[in-house]
């Protein structure tokens, strides 16, 4: 009975929670003195979806009840993204260091992985986005690297925005297997090792065509990169809310717009007079 009811417990609180969200959506209010058509809207953008087990456990639901609701609200950063004309979003779902959490977790946190294609492709290609991925995906399991492969494949001429997947990614390791790329190239005389430089790197990340993320938003209290982009975050902003993730919304999209207009970016020069 303890599982049943678990069960009717996050459907109750699941339904209440989009119900409640809906609500906060429609009022969204914004911050004053910046007119809507004035927002500066960044070209890339990154999320750190954090949050989602404490927003479980607030409620007193398994944590894969968070993770299944973060998952719901991805897509919705999907569509607020494509509203306001973004053209890159990444979004940090599954880090190199995850796989140290409890067995059961990462299965559920793969399932959900699967189930997002499945319930959600139509819904993406009829908004036009383009899904890719970012990591060790060599090291994956090869079920889900099948469905990379396969999301890539069909999404490939979507034109609206493109949807970046960071799944069993680090920053470090990003960082070390380029190195290992470049090391080997000059090994092989193909390089020398004086031409290695800040451009030649970035050429060796795993998408070197992706610009940098003009903003970083996390959510959930927390103030950290968590091994993120630590190379391409060299100048982005950063905004950082307590909202947990499963309960981000357009206000707060809003917010971080809005914070993110008001932003002096001097890349180390400036400011114009």
């Amino acid at each position: 009975m303890r599982l049943i009811d678990r069960m009717l417990q996050w459907i109750y609180f699941s339904r209440l929670f989009r119900s409640g969200q809906s609500k906060r959506d429609q009022k969204a209010p914004q911050q004053p003195g910046l007119d809507q058509a004035k927002l500066k809207v960044p070209m890339h953008l990154a999320v750190i979806m954090d949050g989602n087990g404490r927003w479980a456990q607030r409620r007193g639901l398994p944590r894969q009840a968070g993770h299944r609701q973060g998952s719901e609200k991805l897509q919705d950063l999907c569509r607020m993204c494509g509203n306001h004309g973004i053209k890159y979003l990444t979004v940090y779902a599954f880090s190199t260091e995850n796989w140290n959490r409890p067995q059961d977790e990462v299965h559920t946190l793969m399932a959900l992985f699967v189930e997002f294609f499945h319930r959600f492709d139509a819904q993406l290609a009829e908004e036009g986005i383009r899904v890719r991925f970012s990591g060790d995906i060599n090291n994956l399991p090869e079920h889900i690297q099948k469905i990379i492969k396969k999301a890539e494949a069909d999404s490939y001429n979507r034109q609206r925005m493109q949807l970046i997947i960071a799944i069993n990614y680090g920053g470090r390791r990003e960082l070390v297997q380029a190195c290992q790329k470049l090391a080997s190239k000059a090994a092989a005389g193909e390089i020398s090792p004086d031409s290695i430089d800040e451009d030649l790197l970035s050429r060796h990340l795993y998408l070197p065509d992706v610009p940098d993320p003009d903003l970083i938003i996390r959510p959930s209290g927390e103030q950290r990169l968590s091994n993120f982009l630590i190379w391409q975050s060299a100048y982005s902003e950063l905004w950082f809310s307590d909202v947990l993730w499963p309960d981000f919304s357009e206000s707060d999209l809003q917010e971080a717009l809005t914070a993110y207009t008001r932003r002096d970016r001097r890349y180390g020069g400036i400011k114009k007079s």
